[in-house]
């Protein structure tokens, strides 16, 4: 047991394992994950479960157009009580339950709440269900899939690995369900263009992820340095094998050098609320102390944000340099980029600080 070393996971459980048939909560499928809880924690491993469930759970309460997005609000609502119900009936120690969108885990402050109640709640032998809050949530605040949910999760609780709960053995290298001579890939050491090729639509009719989703939670959580496992989650074997430190579907390899906290958290998980262009000359990545931009090297300020704000740095062709957090809102940052004097607005600087800070930029690896 524990031959992964891991002493804290995070498990992601989607909808079709929760409400396969979307006819309530079933516990069929959710034993041996339950199970594999059980025995986690009785060798000392915190677990985190990122449940999905509450829409599918609450569809069969509800007759007429259920793909209307109010009637999904509230399907959400009446089925979230029923899923924190089941998974209740499956432990024997006390569960709670976080409801988060992403506006929660994008506002840092915010974010940095959910960490401390996490902690505070593994710290005293509680075990956080988490979903997105889809009765509340809007365009603008979702998340979208709970594969993507469950990695900025990870991140978040400072896991050492990420258990994301599939209806196939992992990542093929071709589509299993249409390819007799697809091949389960064990072993994934760089996530590239080649392994999202290789990354088919949404499999389950009651599930809202596909592969994609489920390799971009993995590329978020290995540059945090976790380890990643797209398993089968309809079968007790997979368990059974991760309990004795075997692989049951497919390990992506956690970087070595993780990203810090902070770092991670601004490129994966906060959302850039505007875009600052600068110049083709311009080199993000030579910071000179606290200042990491100049208004003379900006050239145009796109969308609206505040001081605080986080905004993607691009340059005129689109090449994608860094997010950061802007210390100046886009009304501000626009008139001193605009004056002619630049005196004016290198002394405008002095005074008021830097428009970007070393401190607060998370450098884009794909450019």
């Amino acid at each position: 047991m524990n031959t992964f070393n891991w002493k804290r996971i995070v498990i992601k459980v989607g909808s079709a394992l929760i409400a396969p048939k979307n006819q309530g909560c079933s516990s069929h499928f959710l034993l041996g994950i339950a199970q594999f809880i059980v025995k986690c924690r009785a060798k000392g491993i915190e677990i985190v479960l990122v449940s999905s469930g509450s829409v599918a759970a609450g569809r069969h309460l509800f007759s007429g157009d259920t793909e209307n997005i109010a009637i999904k609000k509230a399907m959400a609502a009446a089925g979230q009580t029923e899923m924190m119900a089941t998974w209740d009936r499956l432990f024997d120690f006390p569960s709670a339950q976080i409801l988060l969108t992403h506006g929660d885990l994008r506002d840092r402050e915010r974010y940095v709440s959910i960490r401390e109640t996490i902690f505070s709640l593994l710290e005293n032998g509680i075990i956080p269900i988490i979903n997105e809050n889809d009765t509340v949530t809007t365009d603008n605040l979702r998340v979208g899939d709970n594969d993507n949910l469950a990695a900025m999760v990870a991140g978040a609780a400072d896991a050492d690995s990420l258990i994301i709960c599939s209806d196939i053995d992992g990542l093929y290298d071709k589509n299993p369900h249409t390819h007799d001579d697809a091949k389960l890939l064990s072993w994934v050491s760089v996530i590239d263009e080649d392994i999202y090729k290789m990354a088919g639509g949404t499999t389950s009719a009651t599930g809202t992820g596909g592969m994609r989703t489920k390799i971009e939670a993995a590329e978020k959580a290995v540059s945090h340095g976790i380890d990643t496992f797209i398993v089968n989650g309809f079968t007790e074997l997979t368990f059974n094998m991760l309990l004795e430190g075997k692989n049951p579907g497919t390990h992506f390899q956690p970087h070595e050098t993780p990203m810090k906290e902070h770092e991670h958290w601004m490129k994966h998980t906060s959302k850039e609320q505007g875009v600052v262009v600068v110049g083709d000359d311009v080199d993000i990545t030579s910071l000179d102390g606290d200042e990491a931009l100049t208004s003379d090297e900006i050239i145009e300020i796109k969308g609206s944000f505040s001081v605080g704000d986080t905004v993607l740095v691009r340059k005129g062709d689109g090449t994608r340099l860094a997010k950061a957090r802007s210390n100046y809102s886009s009304c501000l940052l626009t008139f001193i980029a605009e004056q002619t004097d630049q005196d004016f607005a290198n002394e405008f600087q002095r005074q008021t600080g830097p428009i970007i800070s070393d401190k607060n930029i998370a450098l884009l690896e794909k450019q």
